[in-house]
């Protein structure tokens, strides 16, 4: 028998040494929707939740944890006034658990592309800027090898898309690792600076002016931002707060690239954008792409992006692909 003190209640456990077996939980009776459940219940802190999720009723949900507790011989989670959290022994438990449910769905992806012949699927995010300059163009390329390759591209903020990659919904994302999670989770490929502008409506005020725009020009016009504590708005906001600028105070929070244009093209606000994206959509001549680039007398320099993939997370053979032509195309665009 081991004493094993658990760091977060402190509580000895008593533990048999004859679960250290190599086999010795599955000989126990550990199941495929025991590590389903562990991993839903780290997911949702909810057991009624996690059930949802699982298609189940919260009775057998709880009957699911307690085996789990009987086979592994210590407590996994405990109560707390919102839900449930997971111990120390529960969070390992669940660390491994999802290893194993995204092996498992790794094996069948490659199963379904030996049967089938084509290209598989490949989950990837970005954010705006390199969506569009680098991940297209390797998509054309890498059709040209694997015809039947299917891509799902998320486009959205780096706070998002790097808790999606986490939790084993990307093969790969190409963003920033936020401040609030370790960085030790992650493989980062550094792949290109971006460099950030302001766009406003054909016809706007501040085109008319004779001289270029100064930041002290911008505060009293409405703007367009992307959701408080991201990358773009904090470089921005920390413009303002370094010369002793007064923050713009009517805002409209989104993340919606096509939303940001239409508030844009209909009224006075002004927006930050990825330059490659403005100058994408000025040189377009519809109407709802009716935006302009906003001389401005100084620089908005955005912290550089990367290819970031979860450690010890092995890319199937398509999203390997895929992932060396993004990482081709970027160094394409730095010679350029």
């Amino acid at each position: 028998m081991a004493f094993i003190s658990d760091p977060q209640t402190h509580a000895h456990v008593d533990i048999p040494t004859d679960i250290f077996g190599d086999d010795a939980l599955l000989r126990s009776g550990l199941k495929l929707n025991h590590l389903r459940m562990i991993v839903a219940i780290e997911d949702s802190g909810q057991i009624s939740a996690a059930a949802e999720v699982l298609n189940i009723s919260q009775p057998a949900a709880s009957r699911i944890l307690s085996e789990m507790e009987s086979i592994v011989k210590t407590p996994l989670y405990e109560r707390v006034a919102r839900g449930v959290v997971l111990t120390t022994f529960g969070l390992a438990l669940a660390r491994r658990a999802r290893k194993i449910m995204l092996e498992l769905r790794e094996a069948g992806r490659e199963i379904a592309e030996l049967k089938t012949g084509k290209g598989g699927a490949v989950f990837i995010g970005a954010v705006t800027a390199p969506a569009m300059s680098l991940v297209v163009p390797a998509i054309k390329r890498v059709r040209s090898a694997l015809p039947g390759i299917e891509v799902t591209i998320q486009v959205e903020t780096s706070n998002v898309l790097t808790r999606e990659l986490l939790a084993a919904r990307h093969d790969f994302i190409i963003s920033r690792i936020p401040d609030d999670l370790n960085p030790r989770l992650f493989q980062v490929q550094e792949i290109g600076v971006e460099k950030a502008c302001l766009i406003v409506r054909g016809g706007h005020p501040l085109l008319k002016k004779k001289k270029v725009a100064t930041l002290e020009d911008l505060p009293r016009y409405d703007w367009v931002f992307q959701p408080p504590g991201t990358l773009l708005r904090r470089t921005i906001e920390d413009l303002f707060l370094s010369r002793g600028v007064p923050l713009p105070e009517n805002i409209v929070n989104t993340s919606s690239l096509l939303l940001t244009c239409a508030t844009v093209c209909q009224t006075d606000a002004i927006a930050p954008i990825a330059l490659g994206v403005a100058q994408f959509l000025a040189t377009h001549k519809s109407k709802a792409s009716d935006v302009r680039v906003l001389p401005i007398d100084f620089d908005i320099n955005v912290r550089p992006y990367s290819l970031i993939t979860v450690k010890e997370r092995a890319l199937p053979p398509s999203a390997r692909l895929l992932y060396d032509l993004v990482l081709a195309e970027s160094k394409k665009a730095a010679a350029s």
